[in-house]
C-alpha cells in the first residue's frame, strides 16, 4: 500500500500549526504560573512532574483540539481543498483557535488567582450562570482592553504561521493515505484517551505542583465528565455494616435512643434537656467570612469592630470549621448537616428534594421557615433547592426597587437584604404572632468585585477585599442594631457564621487554617456570653441550634450538639474538589480518588500542619462517616418522611403527639 506520509503532514499543515500553538501557549501557561510568588516547587522532582507529566497533558490536549480540523483537512476532496474560499475557511477556522487559546492562558491566569488551581467544576458551572461570572469579571476587569489584546496576539500568532495556514491544505491526497489519516488520528485519540487520565497529575504531595502538571482546557473537560463522583466507585471503603456500625457509635455518645426503620437508616429520637425555648432563629451565613478577619481571632487591621463585639456578647464557637470552599457547601452543611461528600454539592444534584434539613425540622414544629438571598436564587440552584426542602424562598425579586441604594452583579448590598428580612420577620409576626420563624439568610457583599455603597465605611468600594469584610461587618452590626427596637428581638437567636473561607484553594491539600469560620450564637436575653473552644464542624451547628431550642425531634443529622456531645466525639469534616479530610484529636487524615488516602497531619490551634505517623482506625471512621453519608443520600434514606407519600414513608411510628 502506497502510502504517502510527506503528502498527508503537508494537508494536515493547519491543523499541525494549531497544536503547535496550543502546546507552547500551554509551556508559556505554565511557566507563568511557576513564577507566582505563592507557587513553591521543592527541587528536581516537582520540577520533572510539573512539566514532564505537563508536556504529557498538553500532548493529549493538543490532539483533541486540532482534532476536528486535522479530519476536516483529511476528508477534504482535493478540488476542494484548493479553492479560495476553502482556504480563507481553514485559515479562519485556525485564527478563532489562536485566538481560544489565548483567552484560555489569559482566563486560567484569572482563575489561578481566584481559586488556586486549573480549571475544575467550578469553571464548568460557572459556565451555566454567564449573567453573574460575565458580569463579575467584567466589574473586576478590563474585559475590553484584554480581549482587544488577544486579538492582537492572535492576529500576530496567525501571520507567523501564515504560509501553514495559507498555503497548508492544498496537498492532493490519495484514498491510501486518506485512510491512513483517519486511522492515525484515532489511534492518537485512542491512546490520549486510555492513557492520559487526570488522576495521572496527582503524584507529588505539593497541590501547586501537581495543578502545573495540567492542562486547563483538559481540566475543564475532565471536570465536566467527573462533576459527581460515587464514593463506592472512587474513594476507599469498609464493609456497610462496618460502616454504619463506626457512625452510629459515634452519633450515640450524645445518648440519643435510636428508631427502628429501614436497613442503614441513622434516625434517632432527640429528647429535650429543659423547657422548650420557641425563639426565632436568624442564620446568617455571610460569604467568605473567614476567621482570619476578624479581630476576635487576632487580626490587627480593625476590620469587624461589631463582630468583635458581637463574639464577647455572645456563646462563641471559636473553632469551627467550614465543609468546603464554595457558598453552595455551606448552605449543605448548614441545612442538612451532612459531611461533604466529593463532587457536587448537594445543593446542585439532582434528587435533593424533600430530604431531611435544619428547615423540615423546625417547620415540622410549626415554624415559618424562609430562606432569604440577595441576589438571583436561580444561581447554585438555590432557590429551587430551598423551595424543595420545606422553606419559601427570597431574593433580588421580592426587594423593592426603592430599598435597593446599591447592587452589583451578585446581588444587592447586604444592608437592603437585611432590611428585607426585618420586614419578612414583622410581617410573619402580624400574620401569626405565636408562630415562630426560622430565616436562612446567605449575603453577597464580601465577594469580589467587593463594592458597595459609599460612605459607609473608610475604605474605598472596590478596592478590594478589606473593604469588603469591612463593609460586611457594618451591615451587620446595623441590621442587629435595627432589630433591637423589634418586639420579636428579645426572643430571637442570631446565628452568624460564614459559608466558607476567602481563601480556602486546592484540590488536592486541605489547607484547614483556610477553613475556619466564626460562630457567634447570640440572644442576650437568653443565652450568657461564653468562649466554647472545643473542635466544631459546620455542619454541627443545626444540631447545635436545636439543642439551644431545647426541641423534642427525630433526627438523621450526621452532625450533632457540640454543647451536650462529650468533648472526645469532637470532629470535623473538611473537603474542596475531590479530597475530603477528617479532623480530631489533633490529627487530620485526608481521603482522596483511586482509593487513596492522602496522609496523616497533626495540627496546632493556628492550623499548621506538619507530617504526622499513618492513623489506620482515624482513617477508618473518617471512611465510615462520607461512606455512610454518601450512602444515606443516594439511597434516599436522607429523605423528609413527612415530605413523602405514605407508601414511601419509614416503618418507625412518632413519639404521640409529636410530629416526624
Amino acid at each position: 500500500m502506497n502510502i504517502e506520509f510527506a503528502a498527508l503532514t503537508r494537508r494536515c499543515a493547519p491543523a499541525l500549526a494549531v497544536a503547535g500553538a496550543l502546546l507552547a501557549v500551554a509551556l508559556l501557561t505554565r511557566v507563568a504560573l511557576a513564577l507566582r510568588p505563592e507557587v513553591r516547587m521543592a527541587g528536581y522532582a516537582d520540577f520533572a512532574h510539573a512539566f514532564g507529566t505537563g508536556l504529557a497533558f498538553d500532548l493529549a490536549t493538543a490532539a483533541w483540539f486540532a482534532a476536528p480540523l486535522a479530519l476536516w483537512l483529511v476528508l477534504a476532496p482535493d478540488a476542494l481543498a484548493r479553492t479560495r474560499t476553502h482556504r480563507m475557511l481553514v485559515a479562519a477556522a485556525a485564527g478563532a483557535a489562536l485566538y481560544v487559546l489565548a483567552f484560555v492562558a489569559v482566563s486560567e491566569w484569572i482563575f489561578w488567582d481566584e481559586f488556586g488551581a486549573r480549571f475544575n467544576f467550578i469553571a464548568v458551572d460557572y459556565l451555566l450562570y454567564t449573567q453573574e461570572v460575565i458580569g463579575n469579571i467584567r466589574e473586576s476587569y478590563p474585559v475590553g482592553r484584554i480581549l482587544a489584546a488577544l486579538a492582537l496576539l492572535a492576529a500576530a500568532a496567525g501571520w507567523l504561521l501564515r504560509r501553514a495556514l495559507w498555503r497548508g491544505g492544498t496537498q492532493a491526497l490519495a484514498w491510501r493515505t486518506r485512510l491512513a489519516g483517519v486511522a492515525l488520528l484515532a489511534l492518537a485519540l485512542s491512546a490520549c484517551w486510555q492513557l492520559i487520565d487526570q488522576d495521572l497529575k496527582q503524584r507529588r504531595p505539593g497541590d501547586t505542583v501537581n495543578e502545573l502538571a495540567g492542562n486547563g482546557i483538559y481540566d475543564f473537560f475532565a471536570a465536566l465528565r467527573r462533576n459527581e463522583l460515587s464514593w463506592e466507585r472512587n474513594y476507599a471503603t469498609l464493609p456497610p455494616d462496618e460502616a454504619l456500625a463506626i457512625v452510629r457509635a459515634a452519633l450515640a455518645e450524645q445518648g440519643d435512643a435510636w428508631v427502628p426503620g429501614p436497613p442503614g437508616s441513622v434516625e434517632r429520637h432527640v429528647q429535650p434537656h429543659g423547657a422548650v425555648r420557641p425563639l426565632n432563629v436568624v442564620l446568617i451565613s455571610v460569604e467568605s467570612l473567614g476567621a482570619e478577619f476578624l479581630g476576635a481571632y487576632g487580626d490587627k487591621r480593625g476590620l469587624t469592630p461589631n463582630l468583635d463585639r458581637l463574639a464577647a456578647d455572645s456563646l462563641w464557637f471559636a473553632n469551627a470549621y467550614a465543609t468546603g470552599n464554595r457558598t453552595v457547601r455551606g448552605l449543605e452543611a448548614l441545612s442538612l448537616s451532612l459531611p461533604p461528600t466529593p463532587g457536587q454539592s448537594i445543593v446542585r444534584r439532582p434528587a435533593n428534594a424533600a430530604l431531611f434539613s435544619l428547615g423540615s425540622v423546625l417547620e415540622d414544629r410549626q415554624y415559618a421557615v424562609m430562606f432569604a438571598y440577595g441576589g438571583y436564587g436561580y444561581f447554585d440552584n438555590m432557590n429551587a433547592f430551598f423551595d424543595a426542602n420545606d422553606y419559601r424562598s427570597i431574593d433580588r425579586r421580592s426587594i423593592p426597587a426603592a430599598r435597593i441604594e446599591f447592587e452589583n452583579v451578585w446581588g444587592v448590598a447586604d444592608e437592603h437584604l437585611y432590611d428585607q428580612v426585618i420586614d419578612e420577620l414583622d410581617a410573619a409576626h402580624a400574620a401569626r404572632p405565636s408562630r415562630p420563624v426560622f430565616v436562612h439568610v446567605m449575603s453577597t457583599s464580601n465577594h469580589r468585585p467587593y463594592t458597595y455603597p459609599a460612605g459607609r465605611v473608610d475604605i474605598a468600594s472596590g478596592s478590594g477585599r478589606e473593604g469588603a469584610v469591612k463593609y460586611t461587618d457594618y451591615a451587620l452590626g446595623r441590621f442587629v442594631e435595627r432589630a433591637r427596637s423589634h418586639a420579636w428581638f428579645r426572643d430571637t437567636l442570631f446565628v452568624i457564621t460564614a459559608d466558607h473561607g476567602a481563601n480556602a484553594r486546592g484540590t488536592a491539600e486541605i489547607p484547614i487554617d483556610k477553613y475556619r469560620i466564626p460562630v457567634f450564637m447570640y440572644a442576650p436575653a437568653h443565652l450568657a456570653p461564653r468562649r466554647v473552644d472545643r473542635l466544631m464542624s459546620q455542619i454541627d451547628i443545626a444540631p447545635t441550634i436545636l439543642g439551644l431550642l431545647n426541641l423534642e425531634h427525630y433526627s438523621k443529622f450526621l452532625g450533632r450538639d457540640v454543647l451536650r456531645a462529650p468533648p472526645g466525639s469532637d470532629r470535623a469534616f473538611v473537603g474542596n474538589f475531590q479530597t475530603v479530610g477528617y479532623m480530631k484529636d489533633g490529627r487530620l487524615v485526608t481521603l482522596q480518588p483511586r482509593r487513596r488516602t492522602g496522609g496523616t497531619w497533626r495540627f496546632d490551634a493556628q492550623g499548621r500542619m506538619a507530617v504526622a505517623p499513618r492513623d489506620l482506625a482515624l482513617e477508618r471512621e473518617a471512611i465510615a462517616f462520607y461512606q455512610t453519608a454518601s450512602h444515606l443520600f443516594a439511597s434516599g434514606l436522607y429523605r423528609d418522611e413527612e415530605q413523602l407519600p405514605p407508601a414511601r414513608r419509614g416503618v418507625a411510628a412518632p413519639a404521640q403527639g409529636m410530629p416526624r
